[in-house]
């Protein structure tokens, strides 16, 4: 009868369409065969391999690796904190702990110096400026003072907080571990302390410490 549909007609359409399908099918195969892309059961992760521990290096001083010389110590933004790196100077030792002027001009560089790549890595900045200069004390001033071509006040206080702290641990420093600072003006200069709470807040840094009494 016109218009009724067999079941033989409904088998038939359905092998069709699941003929079409396994050509479909293989087609996409072949495709993806030939792009090269091979099937996997395994799980695959993606994005890049897991960074190094912020803030930790693999070795002490490994940006300076090429010529035996003196270990300093500088301390360098991490995060919100000032944490301590280790760097070489190539200058003989008796000469550097003999002039506290001059330590203080080379632990300056080191602040100056850009993070090394694996340093960069671990998340190291500097905020001290490449054009900032120490001398050592006028007349007037005490014998360890330090004179800065900029005034500390001036200074960002991340900058002037890796000074101090930097300083502190050096023999440019007081025997009190106090760091005499001032600028290049006849203001007086001023003490400075590292603390631990300075290294865990370095933007708390007072910018004007207790001024040192004139000689």
């Amino acid at each position: 009868m016109r218009g009724e549909v067999t079941s033989t007609g409904v088998h038939g359409v359905g092998a069709w369409r699941a003929a079409f399908a396994l050509a479909c099918l293989a087609v996409l195969c072949a495709v993806v065969a030939g792009c090269g892309i091979r099937t996997t059961s395994v799980p695959v992760r993606s994005g890049g391999a897991p960074s190094r521990v912020p803030c930790e290096l693999s070795s002490p001083g490994a940006d300076d690796t090429a010529a035996p010389g003196v270990a300093l110590q500088v301390y360098l933004v991490c995060g919100t904190q000032l944490v301590s790196v280790d760097r070489t100077v190539r200058i003989a030792e008796d000469k550097l702990m003999a002039d506290p002027v001059r330590v203080a001009q080379l632990l300056l560089n080191e602040l100056q110096k850009p993070p090394s790549a694996e340093e960069k890595q671990a998340g190291f900045t500097t905020d001290v400026r490449e054009t900032l200069a120490a001398s050592g004390p006028r007349k007037g001033d005490p014998k360890d003072a330090l004179r800065l071509t900029s005034p500390p006040e001036d200074l960002p206080t991340h900058a002037l907080a890796q000074i101090v702290c930097t300083y502190a641990d050096s023999s440019a420093a007081g025997p009190d571990k106090s760091v005499a600072l001032g600028g290049p003006s006849d203001d007086p200069v001023r003490d400075f302390r590292c603390t631990q709470a300075l290294k865990a807040r370095p933007d708390a840094v007072g910018t004007l410490g207790e001024i040192r009494p004139a000689v």
